[in-house]
Formats: structure tokens, C-alpha cells, sequence
């Protein structure tokens, strides 16, 4: 029988309005997904400026950098701080929350499915008309067909790695800030011994004086300039001492524990730790692969542009799937074996109409969110690339200073033993002792502050490198490189 013309007219506006409403909306869709970079990468150069520092070779040769120091206390203090230090542990707490996340947002891609039961009595005229007793299943499932929680996953894995390299970056950060206070430390203790044994001497010089001041060989004006320079060597110790005991307190605190709990482990004097001059220095561009901040940003990057295509999927039509299964009977004895089988299946799409520009402005938001994650991104590898040519230029500007310096101590060592002698034999005046010996204090203590500075300056190259941090590539997801999104690389 032919449909009369009327209702074929009816039926053909009914399904056309919906279809070209869902072609709007897919045209929507597709402008709004697509997200472009609206400022260029920044291009890595491809060598560093100094190339006179180190030999070139693999980062992954930094890993458990601090070993290359040969001191086995720096080593258990910076194993144990990266197991106990309170900021480590917050980074792992955060990195389960972030993982725990990325599950919530990979079991929306499965169908939902719910058990209810009820009981059901009906009275009419305070009599009772009959019981119905119901058990059954419900299940939905949403047709991912615009990619909105494909998206959302994306985003939560890309901040799982990003949180991995967080922590990554939490663990570098804290061996750096450990072998910094040993060496400070260290320094410390060096620089307190240095003023103790010129503390000697000049006390030595004293009593000589007085003596020679008895003999009337000279006035109580040498006598008072030389008590004048050993108060001034005995008033550095104190201050030396505090330094010690509060970078006792640091290492404490960095390894989870009480500030005074490491005195007694640390109380017994030690050289400062020295690094060996050969170290592996890889291309830019690979040092950059191995900073953990380099690669948090990267993938924040990649979670901003899922984010955007999860904006942009919320203009699309929705698709849902939904049904039940269950058994209905009278009585609760026979809902297992009498019972009436209930069905139903439903389809259902829902997409938006008119929110007031709502979801437009979300894309819009999200948009610039990935501006500004591609903006940090950016300072992050300029930070980078920063971090390591200063370390770079300090490391080979101690390594001149300590030579002249080593030099002018040998120097001045000499120059106030001969002093000292000639003193004694009436052949020059107390004022070349005076002299001397403060010059040999002065050098002495700026060798051991330069000897300590290298030491830090391999510290902060190593972190500055990466500090041997490995990323898992199997488990981290990779920044988008399509051309209409731009690289943040």
C-alpha cells in the first residue's frame, strides 16, 4: 500500500531535521577539535658553548651519579633520603593518585552494569491485593563514537607519566640538595681544621712575642697585634662549628629523620668529596630527553591536547546503549523457578541545542590551557638549557681558580715559614708576620671554599644532566606530533 504523500512528506521532514542538526553539529565538532600552536618551539641547539669541560658521551652513564664520589657515607645518606624524604613520599602518593585516576577514566570505555531487587506489597481497603518481588541486571554502555572518553583517558595517562617524572625530578632534586649539604659539611669541617692549625701557629707567634717583649727586644705593640690576629682565627670556629651542625641537621631532615639524630655519625672529620674530571656529556637535545622536568611538561602537553579534543567531543551527539534483564514473581519462594522473565532494551542519542555558548567557551578554556602548557614547556627546556651551560661555565671557572690558588697557598705557606724564622732572628719586623700569616690563613681557607665549590658544581651538573634519571618509554605516552598541533620539542 503506497504512503500517501502527506505523511511521506511528514515522515521525511521528522528524520531530516535530526540528520541535518547532527551534520551541524559534526561540522561544530570538526572546527573546534582541531588545536594549533599559536607560537613556535623552541629550536635546541645542537652542541653546548663550552666543549672544553668534559668528553662526549651517553647520559645514561650518570645514573647513581653520587657513587662517582667514592665516599660511602655521601652514598647510604643519598639511598636513604630517596626512600625516606618526606617530599619523595608525596610524590609517590601523588603518582598512585594519578595512576588510580587514569583507571577511574579507562572503565568509562566499558559497560556499566548494576544488580537491583525489590519487594513490592499492595493494599486496597486495608487488605492486601498481592506481593511482587523483582531481581535483576541493568547495564549501559556509552557508544565512544567522538572520542570524549578516549580522550579523557588519554589526558589521565599522560598525567600518570607526568607524575612519574615528577617524582622522577623529586628524586633528582633531593640527591642533588644530600650531596650539597655533605659538601657544605664537609667544607665546613675542612675550613674549621685549616683555622684551628693557623690558630696554633699564631698562638705560637704570641708567646714568642711575649717572650721577646719580656727580653725587651720588642714593644707591647707586637705583642697586642699578634693577640689581635689569633682572636680574629679563634672567632672564625664558632661560626665554622654552627655551619657544621646545621648541615648535620639538613642531611638529617633531607633523610626523614630528626635534625640531631646524624651528630654522632658525622661528628669525625672528612675530606670534601671529589668527583673525577672525565664526565659523559650528551648532545643537548639528549640531555633534555633525560630531564624528568622536561618530560613532566611534555606530557602535560599531551594531556592539555587530549583535554581540547574531550571539549570539542561534548558538542557531538551522544550515543548510549542501555538495557535490563529480570525475574518477577508473587512470592519470594518461586522467584527462582516460577518467575516471569522481564526484558528491555533501549537506545537512546542526546546531543546539545542551544547552552548559551557554554561548551564553546569550555574548548575555548581548554585552548588556551594548552597555550600555557606549551608556554611551560618552553621554560622548562630554556631552564634547562640554562641550568647546564651555568654549571658548565662554574665548573670550568673553579677548576682556573683552584689552580692560582693551590699556587698562592704553596706561596704563602713558604712566605710565612720564612717569615717566621726571620722573625726570630731579629731580621725583620713583626708587621711581615703579621702579614704573612694572615695571607697564608686567607689562601688556605679560599682553597678549600674553591675546593668545595667544584665539588657542588659537579653536583649541580649531574642534576642539571638529568641526574641519571631513566624514563620507562613503554609506559610513558609521547607528546602529539601532528602538524596541526605544532611540537614541543
Amino acid at each position: 500500500m503506497p504512503i500517501p504523500a502527506t505523511q511521506r512528506d511528514a515522515i521525511v521532514r521528522t528524520v531530516r531535521i535530526p540528520a541535518v542538526l547532527a551534520g551541524l553539529v559534526l561540522a561544530a565538532y570538526g572546527c573546534t577539535s582541531a588545536s594549533q600552536r599559536t607560537t613556535a618551539p623552541y629550536v635546541v641547539p645542537s652542541a653546548w658553548s663550552v666543549t672544553d669541560v668534559s668528553a662526549t658521551g651517553g647520559t645514561a652513564s650518570l645514573a647513581r651519579w653520587w657513587l662517582r664520589f667514592d665516599d660511602p657515607l655521601l652514598a647510604r645518606l643519598v639511598a636513604q633520603a630517596l626512600q625516606a624524604n618526606t617530599s619523595v613520599r608525596s610524590a609517590e602518593a601523588a603518582l598512585r593518585q594519578a595512576r588510580a585516576l587514569r583507571d577511574v577514566s579507562a572503565a568509562a570505555l566499558w559497560p556499566g552494569v548494576g544488580s537491583s531487587a525489590s519487594a513490592q506489597r499492595a493494599m486496597a481497603g486495608g487488605h492486601s491485593t498481592g506481593n511482587t518481588f523483582r531481581a535483576g541486571l541493568d547495564a549501559t554502555w556509552e557508544l565512544d563514537i567522538f572520542r570524549a572518553n578516549r580522550s579523557a583517558l588519554e589526558a589521565s595517562e599522560a598525567n600518570a607519566a607526568a607524575s612519574a617524572a615528577s617524582l622522577g625530578e623529586v628524586q633528582v632534586s633531593i640527591a642533588a640538595e644530600v650531596a650539597l649539604a655533605y659538601v657544605t659539611l664537609r667544607n665546613a669541617q675542612v675550613r674549621a681544621a685549616i683555622a684551628e692549625a693557623n690558630l696554633a701557629s699564631q698562638l705560637e707567634t704570641l708567646q714568642i712575642t711575649r717572650w721577646r717583649e719580656q727580653a725587651g727586644l720588642v714593644s707591647n705593640l707586637d705583642a697586642e697585634q699578634a693577640s689581635a690576629t689569633a682572636e680574629q682565627t679563634r672567632a672564625q670556629l664558632p661560626a665554622l662549628r654552627t655551619a657544621i651542625e646545621q648541615a648535620g641537621h639538613a642531611l638529617a631532615v633531607l633523610t626523614g629523620q630528626p635534625p640531631a639524630v646524624l651528630s654522632a655519625v658525622l661528628a669525625t672529620p672528612g675530606p670534601v668529596p671529589q668527583a673525577p674530571d672525565s664526565l659523559s656529556l650528551g648532545i643537548p637535545a639528549e640531555t633534555l630527553r633525560q630531564r624528568p622536568d622536561v618530560r613532566a611538561a611534555e606530557y602535560q602537553v599531551t594531556a592539555a591536547v587530549a583535554r581540547v579534543s574531550q571539549a570539542g567531543a561534548a558538542l557531538a551527539p551522544n550515543f548510549q546503549i542501555g538495557g535490563s534483564i529480570g525475574l518477577a514473581s508473587a512470592t519470594l519462594d518461586t522467584l527462582a523457578n516460577r518467575a516471569s522473565l522481564v526484558g528491555a532494551l533501549l537506545a537512546s542519542v542526546s546531543m546539545p541545542v542551544f547552552d548559551a555558548g557554554a561548551l564553546r567557551a569550555q574548548v575555548r578554556s581548554q585552548q588556551a590551557a594548552l597555550d600555557q602548557a606549551y608556554a611551560a614547556y618552553d621554560a622548562a627546556v630554556l631552564t634547562a638549557l640554562q641550568e647546564v651551560e651555568d654549571a658548565l661555565i662554574a665548573l670550568r671557572g673553579d677548576r682556573e681558580r683552584l689552580v692560582s690558588l693551590r699556587r698562592a697557598a704553596e706561596s704563602a705557606a713558604n712566605a710565612a715559614q720564612l717569615a717566621s724564622q726571620r722573625y726570630r732572628s731579629g731580621l725583620i719586623d713583626f708587621q711581615t708576620v703579621l702579614d704573612t700569616q694572615r695571607t697564608q690563613l686567607s689562601t688556605q681557607d679560599s682553597v678549600a671554599s674553591a675546593n668545595a665549590d667544584l665539588s657542588a658544581d659537579h653536583v649541580r651538573l649531574y642534576k642539571a644532566l638529568g641526574g641519571g634519571w631513566l624514563p620507562d618509554a613503554d609506559a610513558a605516552p609521547r607528546a602529539d606530533r601532528n602538524a596541526g598541533q605544532g611540537s614541543p620539542s
